[in-house]
């Protein structure tokens, strides 16, 4: 083994270290999901530290990087930009149809679209039946607000991949950004909206018949439930949502604070929203959530304090968000109110002798 690990030139004497490893490692980490994107980004790291120019390590180290910032679309912070990495493995790679859609989302994304609309002619003139080029090309023409022309692309790749909840997703997107812009118009025609409504639900509805755990098809189907009142459809899937053993902090998050929406403006219930909204403080975790949470509790605890309506919870609300701030004096002294109106309460006691430990 070990003269075997020094003819093929690994530093070990027991292990074999070649990049073409850690590559195939890369793509197959890849392969199983978003919570394998950082070790995937690793392995084809040190691929590139042997072999920086060489195209598929480049083209996977691209991919990768889309992809974790993709999945923390709304939570960017210490994420590097891929724009440079997808770049450069275009450039590696001019005939790949994996890398340069990518490109064209990225650029578009980074405010150069025309420079961006330019890769993804190019590649749709190059490879005009694929479905993945076709569905990477509407999702850019959706983002520019042609939702005809990106309808077009998707339903021509649905006809070539028949079964893929990916493409309805998409679709159901389409249809929903429609709704949206009608819905917001002065003048506009009812009967239309109930037809576009109902094509998103129908889309949806047959992303989570395939996919029963797609997060964010279900989110989507939820909203569009209760868009057209059916109200207790769309707390069934929020219910669903909680069980879920395999979600993210972030889709934790997305979750609480969705149904905290759908509490509010929905059902009516300001206490119940509270409650949702109070949840997505608790996950440790930094989003663009957790940043709307605080803001909406921080102004809800303080109207009721003004108005003399605060009961104990709310100054107990009110002192974990100083908490999170980093505001201990004024975290202090709302768990101090909120023991006075509740002076037996354990949770309250603990975080306040917590914060007396910090100072």
């Amino acid at each position: 083994v070990e003269n075997t690990c020094k003819q093929l030139g690994s530093e070990s004497p027991y292990k074999v270290e070649l990049p073409q490893i850690d590559c195939e490692k890369g793509w197959a980490l890849l392969k199983f999901g978003a919570r394998y994107y950082e070790k995937a980004k690793e392995s084809f790291e040190k691929a590139l530290e042997k072999e920086p120019q060489n195209p598929e390590f480049n083209l996977g180290y691209a991919i990768t990087v889309y992809r974790l910032e993709d999945h923390y679309e709304e939570n960017p912070s210490g994420k590097e930009s891929s724009l440079e990495p997808l770049r450069l493995a275009e450039k590696l790679n001019p005939n790949d149809m994996f890398v340069t859609p990518l490109l064209a989302l990225k650029l578009q994304e980074t405010n150069r679209v025309e420079e961006g609309e330019k890769y993804i002619k190019e590649v749709l003139g190059k490879h005009p039946d694929i479905p993945y080029v076709l569905r990477y090309a509407a999702k850019f023409y959706r983002k520019k607000g042609d939702i005809e022309t990106s309808l077009q692309h998707l339903k021509k790749a649905l006809s070539l991949t028949p079964n893929s909840a990916f493409l309805y997703h998409q679709i159901g997107l389409c249809y929903r950004a429609q709704y949206y812009v009608m819905k917001n118009e002065s003048r506009c025609d009812k009967d239309k909206m109930e037809e576009l409504i109902r094509l998103c639900v129908s889309y949806f509805e047959k992303v989570v018949e395939r996919k029963p755990k797609f997060f964010y098809a279900n989110i989507d189907l939820a909203k569009m439930y209760a868009e057209q009142g059916r109200l207790q459809k769309a707390d069934e899937i929020y219910q669903k949502l909680f069980t879920m053993s395999n979600l993210t902090p972030l889709e934790k998050q997305q979750a609480h604070f969705n149904y905290g929406f759908f509490q509010n403006f929905y059902r009516k219930s300001q206490s119940k929203a509270i409650e949702q909204y109070f949840a997505v403080l608790k996950i440790n975790f930094e989003s663009l959530e957790r940043e709307k949470c605080k803001g909406i509790l921080k102004k809800l605890m303080e109207k009721k304090i003004r108005h003399g309506e605060a009961e104990a919870e709310n100054f107990a609300i009110l002192g974990f968000i100083h908490q999170l701030n980093g505001k201990k004096q004024q975290a202090l002294k709302a768990y101090e109110e909120a023991l006075d109106i509740d002076p037996g309460n354990e949770e309250y006691l603990s975080a306040l002798m917590n914060l007396k430990l910090s100072l």
